[in-house]
């Protein structure tokens, strides 16, 4: 059922911003409500410009996320969207049916640009996860942002969209303002913005190989010729620290491994295409087996085989890992199927174990990805130092265990280790399985729990 929008002040000053300013950058971080805000402009651009606007993301992001953010709200109810995915088939026919937003992969973007061969209808286009386009050049570089560069300035507005502008440093917004401004600002060339805010230096013995390093008065000048076209929302600046910021983040399963997740729910029985037959015997035995396909692989005997069913999660924690743009990451996992295949798919990623030294590796900013068991991860174990970014690839109904895991890293450990940062938690749900139920359980024991202790707390202190 849609909800209404009350907007956060800032929210308010992203839509105003998005109006006012036809060609900009809003860098926002996950879970600081930019895809509503940017929705909400999309939504009166719509009535005002003559051409519908095309969103351009990640996989995951163009199919699910914006779609699924304008369902949520009563505003925008009205907005049709049609995602430009899948294979050439479905993508047409996405293309071609009437709508106010399309969503397309930026992997998708050379075959969009060929399609339309030469037609440009779009009014506005939004670039989230913008950093995508660094690497944009005007006679090299990547494929798909050359694509987007012959056509992005046709369309009358042009929105960017990231928490992470520059993860490797000042190189990285070139590519990007280009297409806000076509190089006005930082330079017609890349050339041109090399020679003026970085001097090179040979590394090694290769005369071949030369790093650029920032000129001292590179950032201070770069942000000042920005300042006009971004506008910077800071969550520390809107948020407090005592408070986590939580950002849950629905990911639909497949549509065979969706089919598989119901034959268990409803039949308590279901056959994998390789041919395993799998039976739960028993209420609890068959809420295992659910919570394991939502996350992506399921057992097949008692003697710990399992098989992979879907990556739907696995996706979706690689983009929440992008956009942390090396920051270290913390993942909670449930099953030992999930670690397997977090350890396959994010090979710089390290188990938390009972070595000392992972534990200061962790801590020293040495791993960028952590996965922990919330049960290993409880009392006693400081892991504050090393991030402030926990995912929540699993859910199980256990409150304590998930309580301790947050605390590891939580608003009161920044603190007090001297971190005035935020506290970010992601939640990776897959939509219509057991794990929303999971999630309101859990959240239902914490609502009891806390009135229970400021109750006790009235008590002692009349």
């Amino acid at each position: 059922m849609p909800k209404a929008f009350a907007p956060r002040p800032y929210q308010h000053d992203i839509i105003r911003y998005l109006l006012a300013n036809p060609r900009c950058a809003v860098w926002a971080g996950m879970g600081t409500g930019k895809t509503v805000s940017t929705l909400t402009a999309l939504s009166i651009l719509t009535l005002t410009e003559s051409g519908p606007a095309l969103v351009i993301a990640p996989l995951r992001v163009a199919q699910s996320t914006w779609p699924d953010e304008a369902a949520k709200w009563q505003h925008l109810a009205h907005l049709k969207i049609a995602a430009i995915t899948g294979d050439a088939k479905r993508r047409a026919a996405a293309l071609a049916s009437p709508a106010d937003i399309y969503t397309i992969n930026y992997e998708n973007l050379p075959w969009l640009v060929a399609a339309l061969n030469g037609a440009w209808p779009f009014a506005t286009v939004v670039a989230d996860e913008s950093t995508r386009l660094k690497s944009f050049r005007l006679r090299q570089g990547g494929q798909r942002a050359r694509s987007l560069g012959r056509v992005a300035h046709r369309a009358a507005h042009f929105i960017e969209l990231t928490g992470t502008p520059s993860p490797n440093g000042l190189q990285d917004l070139w590519g990007q303002a280009w297409f806000i401004d076509k190089g006005e600002r930082l330079g017609r060339t890349y050339g041109a913005f090399q020679a003026r805010w970085f001097h090179p230096v040979r590394v090694g013995a290769d005369a071949h190989a030369v790093q650029h390093i920032p000129q001292p008065y590179a950032q201070s000048e770069i942000e000042g010729k920005l300042r006009d076209r971004c506008l910077t929302i800071d969550a520390k600046d809107h948020f407090s620290l005592s408070d986590p910021i939580t950002n849950l983040i629905h990911v639909t399963l497949p549509p065979k491994a969706m089919r598989l997740y119901l034959d268990m729910e409803r039949d308590m029985y279901l056959q994998l295409a390789s041919g395993h037959t799998v039976e739960a015997f028993n209420a609890a035995s068959q809420t295992i087996k659910c919570l394991q396909l939502a996350n992506g692989a399921l057992y097949t005997d008692d003697k710990g085989n399992w098989q992979a069913v879907h990556d739907a999660k696995l996706q979706a924690l690689e983009s929440v890992i992008e956009e942390a743009a090396g920051m270290p990451v913390l993942v909670a996992y449930h099953f030992k199927s999930d670690l397997a295949r977090l350890q396959k798919r994010l090979p710089q990623g390290r188990a938390l174990d009972k070595s000392p030294a992972t534990l200061r590796d962790w801590n020293a900013g040495k791993i960028p990805v952590l996965f922990a068991h919330p049960e290993s991860a409880g009392h006693g174990l400081n892991l504050q130092d090393g991030g402030n970014i926990l995912v929540f690839f699993a859910h199980w109904w256990a409150l304590e265990p998930y309580q301790q895991i947050i605390e590891r890293i939580g608003p009161v450990r920044q603190a007090q280790s001297g971190h005035r940062r935020p506290v970010y938690i992601h939640h990776i749900i897959a939509a219509g399985t057991l794990d929303e139920q999971v999630m309101a359980r859990r959240d239902s024991k914490r609502s009891v729990q806390e009135q229970l202790l400021e109750a006790m707390k009235t008590r002692s202190n009349p």
